[in-house]
């Protein structure tokens, strides 16, 4: 037998109709002769409802029992589902994080995974029985406390599992029938790709694109986990990452188009243009645990001695940046700050980029006739991103993605709307 593990999002698993179907997915799987170990994402909107609730008790909730809130989400979709396999003729038993032997770091609400250790997991399928591990959480062995693995943490959940379990895939389903040249909810006419690149994945992941995490894209990559996105509401092939394309498969020159409207843009204006004052000004955001994205530094003019630094970071971190630059003010001698969170990245990605001239000739054409002003514009060996007004980057996407070619004949079917 071989084993496979299959990760269902909170669409997939959003009511008790969906919980069943998911079930004879699973079953079905189970009787073409595999193993299967199962992650689950909470139903729905159940975690987001549980982070309202917690905000209407308090502003501030405490990070521990955020935690411990949390995972009753995934605890439910777990046990029901299990529920639904036994009543379809086939054992099934549940585990939260900890029982699985998810074993992270300390830190609450974002937790990395450190360790995995599946014995029960194991003795499960020995006698017969598909697993059902609650996606997202873990638990810590020093503080003996329940953490949560943050955004994407039930993709991430699977994929350690399939590592520590040996297995032969990793199905993520989701609400899309696998990974598509941009966003079919932003671009209707994207179309499926058959085969995409670990390198190409988290490119396209950490550019926006929502279907996988690249916290899991990493994971898989690290150890050598093929996945496969599938739809859950779809009996159809989906979309394989893969370490490398098979000899017979030429790289597209780019492989998908993504967005992101999640970031805020920093600009210190007046920096003086002398050596250490960059250093001095990154070492003050790194202090605070954001993650810049993009820079641009201005050429300064000989005149004045000064130059202009712009960077994009989470919007989620933007306040909490400005605050100590702020404090920092005169220390680092800048004239003042300017922060805009209106601001889309729109970024191309392809293996094929790297043989083929005229790619950023071709993107940048497209924007300048479409009207749309670039702001920034960062490039990476398979990747250009540029910065545009957030109303303009769907525009954007949607005529830099007829620019390329990638429109199909039909529109995408989206089976539920939230891409997870």
């Amino acid at each position: 037998m071989s084993l496979i593990v299959q990760k269902f999002g909170g669409s997939s698993v959003a009511d008790a109709e969906s919980i069943k179907r998911v079930a004879r997915r699973i079953v079905a799987t189970r009787e073409q002769g595999h193993d299967v170990v199962v992650a689950v994402s909470a139903m729905g909107d159940t975690t987001d409802e549980l982070i309202d609730l917690a905000h209407q008790i308090t502003d501030r909730p405490d990070p521990r029992e955020m935690d411990m809130l949390l995972t009753t989400g995934e605890r439910i979709s777990m046990a029901l589902l299990a529920m639904a396999i036994k009543s379809l003729g086939h054992e099934a038993r549940s585990y939260t994080g900890s029982q699985a032997g998810m074993m992270t770091t300390a830190k609450h609400g974002d937790a990395r995974i450190v360790e995995v250790t599946p014995d029960r997991l194991r003795d499960a399928l020995d006698d017969g029985a598909i697993a059902i591990v609650a996606g997202f959480q873990g638990f810590n062995r020093d503080s003996k406390d329940i953490t949560t693995l943050g955004r994407g943490g039930s993709d991430t959940t699977a994929v350690a599992l399939a590592a520590a379990l040996g297995a032969e895939l990793c199905e993520i389903y989701t609400d899309v029938d696998g990974v598509f040249t941009a966003d079919p909810r932003v671009v209707p006419k994207a179309h499926k790709v058959t085969v995409v690149t670990f390198e190409e994945m988290l490119e396209l992941a950490a550019a926006g694109a929502k279907v996988l995490h690249i916290r899991a894209v990493e994971y898989a990559r690290r150890h050598g986990v093929t996945l496969h996105v599938r739809s859950s509401f779809a009996d159809k092939e989906g979309t394989l990452v893969v370490a490398e394309r098979g000899e017979n498969m030429e790289e597209p020159v780019i492989t998908g188009v993504a967005g992101d409207l999640s970031e805020g843009k920093i600009t210190v204006i007046g920096v003086p243009d002398i050596p250490g004052k960059a250093a001095e000004i990154f070492t003050l955001v790194a202090a605070t645990g954001a993650n810049i994205d993009m820079i641009v530094q201005n050429v300064s003019a000989s005149s004045t001695g000064v130059t202009d630094i712009s960077f994009t970071l989470p919007k989620s971190d933007g306040e909490l940046v400005l605050g100590a630059l702020r404090a920092a003010k005169d220390a680092v001698g800048f004239a003042d700050l300017a922060y805009d969170d209106n601001i889309g990245k729109l970024s191309v990605v392809g293996g094929g980029m790297r043989t083929n001239a005229g790619v950023s000739a071709q993107l940048f054409t497209a924007l300048f006739e479409a009207g749309i002003n670039i702001e920034m514009i960062s490039t990476s060996e398979i990747r250009i991103s540029v910065v545009t007004r957030g109303d303009d980057l769907t525009r954007a996407m949607q005529v830099v993605h007829s620019a390329f070619g990638l429109d199909g004949d039909v529109e995408a079917v989206v089976y539920a709307g939230t891409g997870r």
